[in-house]
C-alpha cells in the first residue's frame, strides 16, 4: 500500500479531489490507471455518452469502498488520469461532421453527392486513428511503469488502442464482452473505427484467439454469419437463448461455468453498458429492451475469477450523460477493478485464494 492511502479512511467522506472515489492517490502510487476517452463521434443513435468519464467520476464519490469480494480492493491505489479536453473538443466538431454523413446515408444518397462528403470521411477516420494511437501509447507507459490500465469510453469504439497495447504485451489473449450488440460489423456507416465495428476490428488483432459475447439481441445477418463462420474463435451467448435457459431450469452458475470455459488463461472485460436491462443506464446510446441484471454480470465476473483466469484489463463505455448512469458505471468501474485486483493476487500467490467475504456469508448461511 502507497503512503497516500496508510493513513486514509475508508468509511470517510469521499473527497471530491478529482480521482475516481476521492482517492487520495497520483500516477506514480496508484497501481491501476484510469483512462477516461470522451470520444463518441460515430453514434447513430443516442447521443451524450462522451461525458460518460465525467459522469463515472462524479458519481464514483458517493459509493462506500467495502467491496464483498475484495475487501481492501481499495489499497491498491486507483488513480484516474485527467479526462483529455482536446479530445472531448474533436469529438463535438467531427461529430457534427459524422451527421452529415450518417443523415445522407440514411436518405439513400451517396457520399459523393453534393456536396462531396468523401473528403469528410476520411478526415473522421484519421480523427479516430489519432485517438487511438494516443490511448494506445498511454497504456503502453503505463504498462513499462508496472501499472494496470482500464479505459472509461466514451462509445464502444473508445478501447481499440488498448486492445493493440495489450497485444503487444500478450501473445494470447481473449475478451468477454458485454453488450446488447455483437459490434462485428465492418467499418459501419463508412467509419473505419465506428462503435458498432470495435468488435470487427479487435478480430483483426491475431493476439486475441477467443471473443465470448454475452447479452447480445440487436444483431444483423452480416455479424450472424461472421460468428457461424468463425471457426469458433467467437462464442455468442444470445439474450433470448440465455433467457430461454433460464426459464427451463438451467442455473445462471451453470451458465456463467459454461461461457468461461471458452476463454483462455488471460482475459480481457470489455462491457458495454447497454448489455444490462435500460433500467439500470437509460441515457445509453442505443438501448435495447431485455438484458442482464447487474448483479448477473457481476457474478459471470466472480466466476472468471474462480475459475483461475487472469483479468488482465477491462474498458466500460456507452454510459450516458445522466446522473443515475454515472452511478451504476462507477460501480461497474470498481467492482471490476477490484477482481481484476484480486485475480492478479490469486496469480501471484500460486492460484491460493483466501476466501472472500461473500464465500464466508454463504456458508453462515
Amino acid at each position: 500500500m502507497s503512503n497516500q492511502l496508510k493513513d486514509y479512511n475508508p468509511s470517510g467522506v469521499g473527497e471530491i479531489n478529482g480521482n475516481l472515489l476521492g482517492l487520495p492517490c497520483d500516477y506514480q502510487s496508484a497501481n491501476l490507471i484510469v483512462f477516461g476517452v470522451p470520444w463518441e463521434v460515430t453514434v447513430s443513435y443516442g447521443a451524450g455518452t462522451a461525458n460518460g468519464p465525467q459522469r463515472i467520476l462524479d458519481a464514483s464519490t458517493q459509493l462506500d469502498l467495502f467491496d464483498f469480494d475484495n475487501p481492501d480492493g481499495w489499497k491498491q491505489g486507483i488513480f484516474m488520469e485527467e479526462i483529455p479536453q482536446d479530445i472531448l473538443e474533436k469529438n463535438t466538431y467531427y461529430r457534427g461532421l459524422a451527421a452529415k454523413i450518417i443523415e445522407r446515408l440514411a436518405q439513400g444518397k451517396e457520399l459523393s453527392d453534393t456536396p462531396d462528403l468523401t473528403s469528410v470521411l476520411t478526415e473522421i477516420n484519421q480523427a479516430g486513428q489519432q485517438v487511438n494511437q494516443w490511448l494506445f501509447e498511454n497504456c503502453q507507459a503505463a504498462f513499462n511503469n508496472g501499472k494496470r490500465v482500464a479505459v472509461i469510453g466514451g462509445d464502444h469504439s473508445s478501447p481499440l488502442g488498448y486492445f493493440q497495447a495489450l497485444a503487444a504485451k500478450y501473445p494470447n489473449y481473449g475478451i468477454l464482452h458485454i453488450d446488447a450488440h455483437a459490434d462485428l460489423r465492418d467499418a459501419y456507416e463508412g467509419f473505419e473505427f465506428s462503435h458498432a465495428s470495435i468488435m470487427f476490428n479487435a478480430m483483426k488483432i491475431p493476439q486475441i484467439s477467443k471473443l465470448v459475447q454475452v447479452g447480445l439481441r440487436d444483431i444483423s445477418h452480416d455479424e450472424v454469419q461472421m460468428i457461424d463462420q468463425s471457426d469458433s474463435r467467437i462464442i455468442a451467448y444470445y439474450d433470448p437463448a440465455i433467457k430461454q435457459k433460464l426459464y427451463s431450469g438451467t442455473t445462471w452458475i451453470d451458465l456463467c461455468r459454461e461461457m468461461i470455459s471458452h476463454l483462455p488463461e488471460y482475459v480481457y472485460i470489455s462491457f458495454d453498458v447497454d448489455g444490462l436491462d435500460p433500467k439500470l443506464c437509460p441515457s445509453t446510446g442505443t438501448p435495447v429492451p431485455g438484458g442482464l441484471e447487474l448483479e448477473q454480470t457481476f457474478c459471470l465476473f466472480r466466476e472468471l475469477v474462480n475459475s483461475g483466469r487472469k483479468i488482465i484489463g477491462f474498458d466500460i463505455c456507452e454510459v450516458g450523460d445522466a446522473e443515475w448512469d454515472g452511478n451504476v458505471g462507477a460501480r461497474v468501474v470498481y467492482k471490476l477493478a477490484n477482481l481484476m485486483d484480486l485475480s492478479n493476487r490469486i496469480q501471484e500467490s500460486g492460484g491460493r485464494r483466501a476466501q472472500s467475504f461473500a464465500q464466508r456469508l454463504r456458508q453462515e448461511r
